[in-house]
């Protein structure tokens, strides 16, 4: 053995580990929320009067309005960086959840809610941008477990409403005592984020930031990578359920637990996600993960026949592991590309055309046909991916991608 060989490895410095771990937090903090906003939902419907129709067009709106200020977001984080932007924006973000649980009347929720949509859009891009711009540092795959701490935030979030709901707390009141503690908790994880492009972590000069110019070509078949990636996932979140109530005639007691099976093998997946991609490296895990998703969704759809609830069940739980894969390794490779906070931005608007175009294709083709039918269309899409996937990936990669600065990495 050599002299080389058996030198131990560079450590890190302390701001890359401090990094991480605020974004660990701050991804949290963000899943955690967006739990506890949705886990409130029935009360707040039910406090309002709301009804259906009036409870969905707020939940539309949020997406709406987000993926507007998605837009806007990326192109502020390239003059401002993705730091500053989750500093200023972060916060005020969580903070504004005080304000639908306060709303007297559905006009003054709407509001409410065009507001807290605008800051969604801000620190949705701002996580996914700093984070990609983390893993360049890092240099191996991190990105897929910060997806899995939004996960497991929501998660924790749902849980302890439950819980509170149980013990007699009102909903306002756990909505309030939930803004208030995520606002100084993202204030607190945001502070270690890498400084700006050029500065070391005492604000000091450093090598000067460049980063790729990017075709739009390659862009827009990132964006339709990113859309069917989160169209695969909305066939689970909206249809699961339902998919087992209305098509295997599941049981009350038992339809829910198609999506959460779902949301437990996607969770598991996008924290083990990043050794996989780096042991396939991204064209072959973007393969894999569409593959494994399509494989889980043709389970799906022959359940009907034969089978029943528990072949669905292994069906969502593989569906789930693919897709928890896809979304991560796409902001990845935009970012090992060298592309800047309003390219990497893309994908998360890709992700709420995702989610709102979603339901409606699934919606209109059932009703049409049936829901297995329906659900054809996620099953296709992850082939789509499968297959398209790994080219795209290929061609994009093959740009030479900047350095991440010596300031930080040396």
């Amino acid at each position: 053995m050599t002299a080389d060989s058996a030198a131990p490895p560079t450590p890190l410095p302390d701001s890359l580990r401090q990094a991480r771990i605020g974004m660990f937090g701050a991804f949290a903090t963000s899943g955690f929320v967006m739990g506890a906003w949705a886990a409130a939902l029935p009360s707040l419907s039910a406090r309002l009067e709301l009804g259906e129709a009036r409870l969905g067009t707020v939940l539309l709106l949020i997406q709406v309005v987000g993926l507007g200020s998605m837009f806007l977001a990326g192109k502020i984080a390239d003059r401002i960086t993705t730091r500053n932007l989750l500093r200023w924006t972060g916060p005020a973000t969580q903070l504004v959840l005080l304000a639908p649980a306060l709303a007297p009347s559905y006009e003054t929720l709407l509001l409410c809610t065009a507001i807290y949509g605008i800051g969604v859009g801000f620190v949705e891009v701002g996580l996914n941008a700093h984070s990609v711009e983390l893993e360049r540092h890092y240099k191996r795959p991190i990105v897929s477990s910060f997806h899995g701490f939004w996960s497991l935030g929501g998660a924790v979030a749902g849980a302890l409403t439950s819980l509170g709901l149980t013990l007699g707390l009102g909903s306002p009141a756990m909505l309030i005592a939930v803004a208030l503690i995520s606002t100084a908790a993202f204030a607190a994880f945001t502070r270690p984020l890498l400084p700006p492009p050029g500065q070391d972590a005492r604000g000091s000069s450093g090598a000067p930031s460049n980063t790729a110019r990017i075709g739009a070509v390659l862009l827009g078949a990132m964006f339709l990578l990113g859309l069917g990636g989160h169209l695969i996932e909305s066939g689970a979140i909206d249809w699961a359920n339902l998919h087992a109530a209305r098509v295997l005639e599941a049981d009350d007691a038992l339809a829910p637990l198609s999506y959460t099976v779902f949301a437990c093998a996607m969770t598991v997946f996008r924290l083990s996600g990043d050794p996989i991609r780096a042991k396939l490296g991204p064209g072959r895990t973007l393969w894999w993960a569409g593959a494994v998703a399509a494989a889980g969704y043709a389970l799906v759809l022959v359940s009907g026949a034969t089978g029943g609830l528990p072949l669905a069940w292994t069906g969502w739980i593989l569906a789930g592991s693919g897709i928890a894969i896809m979304v991560p390794v796409l902001f990845s490779a935009i970012g090992e590309a060298g592309g800047s906070p309003s390219n990497i931005a893309l994908i998360s608007i890709s992700g709420s055309a995702g989610l709102l175009l979603g339901p409606a294709a699934i919606g209109y083709l059932a009703e049409g046909t049936s829901l297995t039918i329906g659900l054809m269309v996620p099953a296709a899409l992850a082939v789509f991916i499968a297959l398209a996937g790994p080219t795209t990936l290929r061609r994009l990669l093959s740009r030479s991608a900047p350095e991440p600065e010596a300031a930080l990495v040396k």
